[in-house]
């Protein structure tokens, strides 16, 4: 082949490969949010109450009584995991705790599990949770029914044992009992991070529509919020924000409404105080995606897992070589 048709053919593969790639390597390494300058008096209000929030009269002033074994840790938590659970899902969480969520360690950073849920409806499903929290020390419980309709309460009852009780977290994560997360190559993205503060990533929610059917469960009254559209959030299957979003969060929580979902709450608390929301494809959002051992190894989230798939998958993705790109 000639000089000239050499360069077509190196120009063609150059091009399919930046179409290929592209579009996640742009969203990874120019389109995360710069820091920004706030002249709006409400934010810079609230970021300045999020600054200097004390924790000590918190503990005290606790808006849900919180039933919990829990404890956090004397030492730096690198990565502190809220996993949101049904206080029925006992199997669920033995699942989690003998895989992903066993990680206690990633490069050197300390990973922390813990399991957020309501109250059973019944005693004895109490007295059962009591007993697991007993044994496993890792249960956060409200003073709330756990039902559908309260899944925002649980929200903001994580939040609100973050900032209390684990000021010295570096990033939560957000999850539910249903995902695979993959721990080592999340903690390898955050660490890459150069934007320290104002960190809230995920699968970004755009222009969602709130439910305005009086008969469902997730029914949002005109009144409580008249917007046609919600802002921008991350989709609630699994997120990380770091621990100034979390105190931010907390300090507007009382001025949004719990009647909306649990994960545009957040979104809402965190556009009101300046935070703008980061995509990343590596969280699945509500998707499951089909297993491959290094897609595995490359994905943050993948939802609707199978308990049988978290035993399989966490033990092939925990085992083996590296893979390439």
């Amino acid at each position: 082949l000639r000089t000239h048709q050499w360069c077509f053919i190196l120009f063609n593969l150059l091009l399919f490969h930046v179409l290929l790639f592209g579009a996640d390597l742009l969203e990874e390494y120019f389109l995360r949010s710069l820091p920004l300058s706030y002249t709006d008096a409400k934010t810079l209000e609230i970021r300045e109450r999020a600054r200097k929030l004390h924790m000590d009269p918190l503990k005290a002033n606790l808006s849900f009584t919180v039933s919990s074994a829990a404890k956090c840790s004397d030492q730096e938590i690198f990565l502190l995991v809220l996993v949101c659970s049904s206080p029925e899902n006992r199997t669920r969480r033995n699942v989690i705790r003998q895989t992903w969520g066993n990680v206690t360690d990633a490069r050197g950073y300390a990973v922390l599990t813990r399991f957020a849920l309501g109250k059973p409806a019944s005693v004895t499903a109490q007295l059962e949770i009591n007993e697991e929290a007993q044994k496993h020390r890792d249960i956060i419980e409200g003073s709330f029914i756990d039902s559908p309709e309260t899944q925002t309460q649980k929200m903001l009852m994580s939040v609100e044992w973050t900032v209390t009780f684990c000021p010295q977290a570096r990033y939560i994560l957000k999850t539910n009992e249903d995902v695979f997360v993959g721990i080592p190559s999340l903690a390898g993205f955050l660490l890459s991070l150069t934007q320290l503060e104002d960190v809230y990533i995920g699968r970004v929610i755009h222009q969602a529509v709130p439910d305005r059917a009086p008969q469902s469960p997730g029914f949002v009254p005109v009144h409580q919020y008249p917007e046609e559209f919600y802002p921008d959030y991350c989709d609630g299957s699994a997120f990380v924000m770091s621990q100034d979003v979390a105190r931010k969060v907390y300090v507007v929580a009382e001025e949004v409404p719990v009647s909306v979902p649990p994960d545009v709450f957040v979104g809402i608390c965190a556009g009101k105080a300046g935070v703008t929301p980061i995509h990343s494809s590596r969280f699945s959002g509500e998707k499951h995606i089909s297993y491959n051992r290094c897609c595995y190894k490359f994905i943050f989230t993948s939802s609707n897992m199978k308990e049988d798939e978290l035993f399989k998958d966490w033990k092939e993705t925990s085992s083996g070589g590296d893979c390439s790109l």
